[in-house]
């Protein structure tokens, strides 16, 4: 039998595909702040007020700014996270600007986001990946985040039961 979708399921769709766009838009700040060293709250003003509303699509923004803020917040234990994931002699401070504003988005998330299973972000942050790189750093980004989600979140991946949603 075939299930038949409900205006849930599309909902729920929109709801996704605005976070995924929100998750795309953090790592694009984060690079942005790192790069020319402007306020966390001047780079979220820029793309709320501009970069938003001329996109097509619609993004969470709420989500968006939450990502950012948290990023800036914990960056330091953010770091020291991504530190103890990374294989000996990678540095984060090494790694090319996108992938280590992905790292950091994508930990943060799995560190402090427990609302969101570890898989959808896993997921989610090796497609924003593919968006940006054509090599290895997919696979890298991948592992990393991995190691993380396994170390943060064990009792996601021994059960293999998920709360809550994208």
């Amino acid at each position: 039998m075939t299930r038949t979708p409900t205006n849930g399921d599309a909902h729920r769709a929109g709801r996704e595909g605005a976070r995924r766009r929100a998750r795309l838009a953090t790592v694009q700040a984060l690079y942005q702040m790192e790069l020319t060293s402007l306020p966390v709250a001047a780079v979220v003003d820029e793309f709320v007020v501009y970069r938003f509303p001329a996109a097509r699509e619609r993004t969470d923004d709420a989500f968006f700014d939450a990502l950012v803020r948290g990023v800036v917040e914990r960056q330091v234990a953010v770091d020291r996270g991504l530190a103890t994931v990374l294989m000996a002699g990678w540095e984060l401070e090494r790694l090319d600007s996108t992938l280590r504003a992905l790292l950091r988005a994508g930990a943060f998330e799995l560190l402090y986001r427990s609302d969101v299973p570890a898989r959808v972000v896993l997921s989610e942050y090796v497609e924003i990946a593919d968006a940006f790189f054509s090599g290895q750093e997919t696979g890298f980004a991948n592992g990393v985040l991995d190691r993380i989600a396994h170390t943060a979140r064990p009792e996601e991946f021994a059960t293999g039961t998920q709360v809550g949603g994208a």
